[in-house]
């Protein structure tokens, strides 16, 4: 091992062995390199064998790589304690656990089997998932575990009043713990928890540990949350030879308990000596000069400056379009002229705040030709709620579709069972008639005659559907809101919120298709739908482009990187608006954003974003306009294109040229709660809610004949009533 291989203050952050040492690692400055050298440098020097040194990373792969790196220096570091706090805890747990009253035999239970249990618990108590959302409950558990926060610690008073909804959660968690522990089994949070229980019961088992581990690193520090703290400031109470490695500046997971705090005041709480890693790379001195400008505006963080030797490089394009599909269109023809000049595809990468934004992507790059791979998320298309709703779409296109059928019969639940099921499909073989009309005649037939109801009732909705005259987006609605499923997932609480949003972007899809596709109907959209999907027959390993969320980039690297939808109310997010806690963080992402990129950057935004099923206007990002002009080139679409419209059939090879037309907008008109207004399709009714939006107003209506509806005035037309 060769340290002279290392800059000047990587080694420094390998020699400091002893006390508490705090590494600030601006990305791209080599940390996981660090680690190694710094494991290694203990293991030859004779400060301690292998197995009294752990190493605690957030991924088993990141476990892996260092181990592989180490072996690859020629050190035996096979003994090393390196994994993550879960199953690091679960080696501790095994061989000491009795002492707090489980048996080392214990039983991890995953997310699906502790959702079990605890609508087992909600049964107990006489309480329905229908009135209360049990994966709300339980992650309202999670998150205490996290906080260290047993049931009887667990807090029922909001705002120093009780709290129905807290105790009733309270003793739920109270019952699912009781059964956790009756069938001797931990969930995935009490795995840190029950550790820091355990030696809080046991001080001799806690002794043990502290004198196994001499030197205790822990890798992506600002991303740890209370628990995890606890463990470690427990573990490395003796010898106090604990060095953490981390980075204010991308810690980006506050929403799953991480707090930042943490490495914040790592400095004073442990009186570490503090290293600094500010040399990057990775990229080139535009790209960081660009990602220290934004970072600098956040309050919560160290200073530091990353800088570089790999050469000023390329202007960052700032490129403003007049549609998302302008802009998606402008990844997919840029992609492709680098591939014709000799890029690799997986050179390429696309980044957007969340996962509903890569449909326009995917279409673009579908209809391209380009190759592309989804990481951190879900093909847009493959996603299970968008597959549910095409299956009704689907099977109203075609009533004797049965597999389509076959996936929703019983989405949402319905009590149609899978003895049914094959009968109905039987009966519709041997008659030769379709699935619907079984349904339909469910009655004539002994053995599905108890479920005839049900049946009759889930056929009348495919049959009334499919003999309408609906548009396209209108249809989806009325699948949404008839079927049930929009009930279903308003139960599901933010995950189903979450879901929602995926299916309001295929409402987006539908509304562009039609506009772009004159005379075209379901069958052609369904057609669509099914050659995106099947863009996935590419073979595992060729080369493609990739597409993830900001989120899921922490830790990769590019060479060339696109950050779209850089617009207010998308990026940073309408919820973080108005929380400085929550722009903050939104800026540390926009910070990891730009760090992806080696050597060219895009970032882009578009004036008019069909999003969620209603147009947007938005600013441009405030993080871009936090990046000094003098490392940018700013371009922005005055005018649209015009494209003659083309069949169903050729749009993929004729996407670029699509655009919406503008609504008409009068910025004149105002709305207050109240107004009487008129819709062309939903008619007349009572504004009850207004929302100022990218020049625009998102209305809450409920009109006389059809209920409550959201829509935006401009985008709609809709007109008052004097």
């Amino acid at each position: 091992m060769n340290l002279t291989d290392i800059n000047e203050r990587q080694r420094e952050a390998v020699l400091r062995t002893e006390g508490a040492v705090l590494i600030i690692a601006g990305a791209g400055s080599g940390k996981t390199t660090v680690l190694c050298y710094r494991i290694a440098h203990i293991i030859t020097q004779g400060l301690a064998p292998p197995w009294r040194i752990l190493a605690v990373t957030f991924t088993n792969k990141a476990a892996a790589e260092l181990k592989s790196r180490l072996s690859a220096m020629n050190v035996n570091a096979g003994d090393v304690w390196a994994g993550t706090f879960h199953s690091t805890c679960v080696k501790i747990l095994r061989r000491g656990i009795e002492a707090i009253g489980y048996k080392s035999n214990f039983t991890i239970y995953d997310t699906d089997d502790s959702l079990r249990v605890i609508k087992a618990c909600m049964a107990e108590l006489g309480m329905s998932d229908k009135s209360w959302n049990p994966k709300q409950i339980q992650g309202i558990i999670s998150r205490s575990k996290d906080m260290l926060k047993l049931p009887e610690k667990f807090e029922t008073y909001k705002d120093g009043k009780p709290d129905y909804i807290l105790e009733k959660t309270q003793r739920v968690y109270a019952e699912y713990q009781k059964r956790l522990k009756a069938a001797n089994a931990l969930d995935f949070d009490d795995l840190i928890m029950k550790t820091v229980e355990l030696f809080k019961a046991a001080p001799e088992v806690l002794e043990k540990w502290q004198r196994q581990f001499r030197y205790i690193m822990v890798d992506e520090y600002q991303d740890t949350n209370h628990a995890q703290y606890k463990l470690i400031s427990m573990l490395a109470g003796k010898d106090g030879n604990l060095c953490v490695v981390g980075d204010e500046d991308q810690s980006i997971y506050r929403f799953r308990g991480a707090t930042i705090e943490n490495i914040l005041s790592f400095e004073d709480e442990f009186k570490a000596h503090t290293v600094k890693l500010e040399q990057n790379y990775r990229s080139t001195e535009t790209i960081l000069e660009a990602a220290n400008s934004v970072i600098k505006n956040n309050t919560q963080r160290k200073n530091k400056t990353l800088w570089s030797n790999l050469g000023e490089g390329e202007k960052i394009e700032v490129k403003t379009f007049l549609s998302e599909m302008r802009e998606a269109s402008f990844i997919a023809e840029t992609i492709q002229k680098g591939a014709l000049q000799g890029r690799k595809y997986s050179d390429y990468l696309v980044l957007y705040r969340m996962n509903a934004q890569s449909r326009t992507a995917e279409l673009a790059l579908a209809a391209s030709g380009v190759p592309y791979r989804i990481i951190g998320g879900v093909r847009f298309y493959e996603r299970k709620e968008i597959k549910d709703i095409l299956a009704y779409l689907s099977v109203i296109e075609n009533p004797g579709d049965i597999v389509r059928l076959r996936r929703v019969i019983n989405v949402p639940k319905r009590g149609i069972g899978d003895a049914t099921q094959s009968e109905i499909e039987n009966i519709s073989f041997g008659l030769g008639i379709t699935p619907v009309e079984v349904m339909e005649r469910a009655g004539e037939f002994a053995t599905i005659a108890k479920k005839a109801k049900t049946l009759v009732n889930l056929a009348a909705i495919f049959r009334d559907l499919g003999d309408s005259e609906r548009d396209l987006p209108d249809l989806i609605d009325d699948v949404l809101e008839q079927s049930g499923y929009l009930e279903m997932l308003k139960n599901e609480g933010e995950e189903g919120e979450v879901r929602l949003q995926n299916i309001r972007e295929l409402k987006s899809a539908a509304v562009s298709f039609c506009e772009d596709n004159p005379g075209a109907g379901l069958s052609e959209f369904l057609e669509q739908a099914a050659l995106i999907a099947d863009m996935d027959s590419y073979e595992e390993g060729e080369e493609r482009v990739v597409l993830m969320t900001m989120h899921s980039a922490k830790g990769l690297e590019f060479d060339t990187v696109f950050i779209t939808g850089a617009e207010e109310n998308i990026f940073p997010s309408y919820r973080s608006a108005f929380d400085p806690l929550e722009i903050e963080e939104e800026r540390r992402l926009a910070y990891v954003a730009i760090t992806r990129a080696k050597t060219k950057l895009y970032i882009l935004s578009a004036k008019e974003r069909l999003f969620f099923g209603q147009t947007q206007r938005n600013k441009l990002s405030r993080f871009v306009r936090e990046i000094p002009s003098a490392f940018i080139i700013a371009e922005s679409e005055d005018s649209p294109v015009y494209v003659k419209p083309v069949k169903a059939k050729t749009v993929y090879t004729q996407i670029s040229g699509f655009d919406r037309k503008k609504p008409a907008s009068n910025p004149d008109v105002t709305y207050s709660d109240g107004e009487r207004v008129r819709h062309k399709i939903f008619g007349e009714g009572t504004i009850i809610d207004v929302n100022p939006m990218g020049g625009d107003f998102l209305l809450e209506v409920i009109f006389d004949k059809v209920g409550t509806k959201k829509i935006m005035a401009n985008f709609v037309g809709i007109k008052k009533i004097d």
